[in-house]
């Protein structure tokens, strides 16, 4: 819940010089607030646009909700769901979130679905367990759609520290069992991602790239970790 009109404006025009000095390696997804779509947009097309949330139901009388078929209609094609933040805050739960992936799939939305321990149940060593139950979600989820799942463990967002490459390839590892068959499955890695320790990160632990958050909030950092 970060910036204002003109400030998305001026981000996009930020990291879209950034991109001309150095093209990005990877393929960019930016995922403002709804009400910012338009002005995080890029005409040249380097980056796509994603929405941040979207509803359980396909519209009706649900004050303060946004459709995914508004988020496609706004310019986004991949839609965040699940995210441990959306979890905590809101009380998100797997047969919710099923719900919000269906959406996602009738609208034309790509779901970035995220899943993560938090730091009690990593020391209880119950990641596995955590994974599978988040993943149950994905059980009616079309097998060959195109899918990104995001590893997110929650004791790495925003604490200045993140999973060491080897966590992160066993929870991917786990992550790939649950979801076999799977051919476009792509898996991400987010928490406390840097230009710093983007690319260890990806060599050490054989994710398909990242869910950027802080780090994100700034142009050049955002774009330095896609060059790195």
């Amino acid at each position: 819940m970060h910036k204002t009109r003109a400030e998305a404006r001026a981000y996009a025009e930020q990291l879209g010089r950034e991109l001309e000095r150095t093209p990005a390696g990877g393929e960019l997804v930016v995922a403002p607030p709804f009400l910012l779509l338009d002005q995080a947009a890029d005409p040249a097309g380097r980056w796509a646009l994603g929405c941040q949330n979207v509803s359980a139901d396909l519209e009706g009388a649900h004050t303060g909700e946004v459709s995914a078929r508004q988020c496609f209609d706004a310019g986004a094609r991949w839609a965040i769901v699940g995210h441990s933040e959306r979890r905590r805050e809101f009380g998100e739960t797997e047969p919710l979130l099923a719900r919000k992936l269906a959406r996602c799939r009738e609208a034309g939305l790509t779901p970035i679905y995220c899943v993560g321990e938090t730091v009690d149940e990593r020391d209880a060593g119950e990641t596995a367990m955590v994974l599978e139950r988040q993943a149950a979600a994905l059980s009616a989820d079309p097998p060959d759609a195109e899918l990104v799942v995001a590893y997110e463990p929650v004791w790495a967002i925003g604490a200045g520290r993140s999973a060491s490459p080897s966590d992160a390839g066993s929870a991917r590892a786990v992550i790939l069992r649950l979801l076999p068959g799977r051919p476009s499955l792509r898996v991400l890695y987010g928490g406390s991602v840097t230009s710093a320790n983007a690319r260890s990160l990806l060599e050490g632990s054989g994710m398909n790239g990242f869910l950027i958050g802080g780090a994100s909030l700034s142009a050049g950092e955002f774009a330095a970790i896609s060059r790195a």
